[in-house]
Order: structure tokens, then C-alpha cells, then sequence
């Protein structure tokens, strides 16, 4: 009788971008969940985690201009990671698209997608995809 033995191989450490900061914004983001539900609207929910992130004295810009294309972030936080913040009934392939394009236009490594009208929040991390230059 032959024995079945198993070879488990460890993958490449795959690089967390951000996590501390990540790990805090998730938390507030939970939060204003909690103490919101699912039915504010998007000002509501921005205007209650801006409040969270001054008593952590997280630096943060709000409703910033990104470029003279006229697209706005809803937060920058510590010129790391963009939060985009949405209130509506199903997140959208456009919703990741805007984030995936406000990171390239900002050359910003990290992007958190929520939307608050879910039951249970579910932040998305989204990295920006670099593009590849080519060969010659």
C-alpha cells in the first residue's frame, strides 16, 4: 500500500500595502456603520468619519480637485490612500474603474471602495494597476 504524502509549498509573501493605516480607516469606516446603518446618505456617512479621523489626528484632505480633469476624491488620508465613499444600492464595475482611474491619475499606491447601503460593509482594497512599458 503506497502512502499519499502531500508536498505543500509556501507562496511569496505577498506585500501589504499600508496595513496600519489600512487597519485604522477599516475600523472607523466599521464604526460609522455601527452608529449611521445602512440608510444615511454619503455626506452623512463622510461628515461622521471626518470627525473620527480629527480625534485620531489622521491627516486627511476632503473633496480634493486631483487634477484640472475636474475628478474629486472624497478623502485622501495621510497622501496615501484614497477613500471613495459610496451610499447606493449595488457597487458597480464604474465604481472600481473611477478608483482604479483616480489612482492612476494620482500615482497613489492604495484605494479603499466602500459602500455603506450594505447590511454587513465590506471595504475593498483597491491597488493600483502599474502600467507596463514596453519592450523595444
Amino acid at each position: 500500500m503506497g502512502t499519499n504524502i502531500q508536498t505543500y509549498t509556501k507562496t511569496p509573501a505577498v506585500e501589504v500595502i499600508f496595513p496600519e493605516l489600512s487597519y485604522v480607516l477599516v475600523g472607523i469606516l466599521f464604526e460609522v456603520h455601527k452608529e449611521l446603518g445602512m440608510y444615511a446618505r454619503e455626506k452623512q456617512y463622510s461628515d461622521l468619519i471626518e470627525k473620527k479621523l480629527k480625534l485620531r489626528n489622521v491627516s486627511y484632505g476632503r473633496e480634493l480637485q486631483i487634477s484640472d480633469s475636474g475628478n474629486i476624491v472624497d478623502f485622501l488620508v495621510e497622501e496615501k490612500i484614497i477613500l471613495e465613499i459610496k451610499a447606493k444600492r449595488l457597487l458597480t464595475p464604474d465604481d472600481y474603474r473611477q478608483l482604479q482611474h483616480y489612482l492612476q491619475e494620482t500615482q497613489k499606491r492604495l484605494g479603499l471602495l466602500v459602500n455603506f447601503r450594505e447590511k454587513h460593509i465590506k471595504p475593498i482594497r483597491i491597488v493600483r494597476i502599474d502600467t507596463l512599458k514596453k519592450i523595444q
